[in-house]
């Protein structure tokens, strides 16, 4: 055992809520009844060991990050069970997968994705339907993955995800998709989000700040971000980007919406040509836009960023392209 999981081990939650109790079992029985002594040291050795584990899972023996498994198959549909569900608002959450074992990494490439697939009821015919997902979670959490989702009443997977219940499973296979980020990709990320498009842009901000050179890496790429939504309570983890904005000065957030409350300081409306100019860094080699949100606004992000000089995106992003569309 390390000298962490002794500390551990020694640590007030424990003396407080298994040795002093355990202690204080077995003193009283062995005073009102002697003969019962055995099943007291018994029950409070049980106990006590039950409640060590649940409270203090890290001090079981955790293999290193580098030798933890991939979860994710690129061919194989697998059931993931749903673990927990965190209601951002009426029609979002936040739902917890876990992963085989509580050692696994979920095996996802910063920059990719995933495919979600499950079977329903589609205009009275049983079809397989398949949407592709970013979680928001990474490779740095061992056990389990996260995803961010927004049901719509027309949509079909998202729909569904909304109906899960604790234990319920989802059909997972991934990674998939062009985008694999890495420290010295570009100098400066502009990235344009409606929306769920948030997810993609999330995880690869968390990944720069992870790797800042005072966390012991060496990123320094820049990251603006203009994200865009209809009402001020639609902006998906404001509290996350505004904490990360805070703690970064080179990540800059800057909010859209079409339907500001009073002293709103945003932009207003729809994303223009005008606010991709002032917030956003101007074309060169070193640096990519990336655009994920609803189709008829990456639609119109395609055409504004066109008339800004940027590269002209193809119909299937590449990595190599300056202007990439998740």
């Amino acid at each position: 055992m390390s000298q962490t999981q002794q500390s551990s081990l020694l640590s007030s939650q424990f003396i407080n809520g298994v040795y002093i109790p355990s202690g204080l079992l077995i003193l009283g029985v062995g005073i009102v009844k002697f003969e019962w002594l055995p099943f007291a040291i018994a029950v409070s050795l049980v106990l006590g060991a039950w409640k060590i584990y649940s409270a203090a899972p890290e001090l079981a023996p955790m293999p290193e990050k580098m030798m933890a498994t991939n979860a994710l198959k690129p061919d194989v549909f697998q059931d993931f069970p749903l673990k927990e569900k965190t209601v951002l608002s009426h029609n979002v959450a936040i739902y917890r997968f876990s992963l085989q074992t509580r050692t696994q990494i979920l095996g996802l490439p910063i920059g990719q994705h995933m495919s979600v697939a499950a079977t329903l009821d589609v205009n009275g015919q049983s079809k397989e339907v398949i949407r592709s997902y970013t979680p928001i979670s990474s490779d740095e959490n061992l056990g389990y993955f996260d995803l961010l989702i927004k049901s719509y009443p027309q949509g079909n997977i998202s729909k569904h995800m909304g109906t899960l219940n604790i234990r319920d499973t989802m059909k997972v296979r991934g990674p998939k998709g062009a985008m694999v980020y890495a420290p010295g990709l570009v100098k400066h990320f502009g990235m344009i989000a409606g929306g769920t498009g948030i997810t993609p842009m999330l995880q690869i901000i968390r990944a720069i700040v992870r790797g800042r050179p005072r966390n012991g890496g060496n990123d320094t790429t820049e990251v603006d971000l203009i994200f865009a939504n209809v009402n001020y309570e639609d902006i998906l983890l404001k509290e996350d980007l505004d904490a990360l904005a805070k703690e970064d000065p080179h990540f800059r957030v800057y909010y859209v919406l079409n339907n500001p409350p009073e002293e709103w300081d945003g932009g207003v409306g729809f994303c223009t040509p005008d606010m991709i100019k002032a917030k956003l860094p101007p074309p060169s080699p070193d640096m990519k836009l990336l655009l994920c949100g609803p189709p008829p606004m990456i639609s119109a992000m395609k055409k504004a960023t066109d008339s800004l000089g940027y590269e002209k995106p193809r119909p299937v992003s590449k990595l190599g392209d300056q202007v990439f569309c998740f």
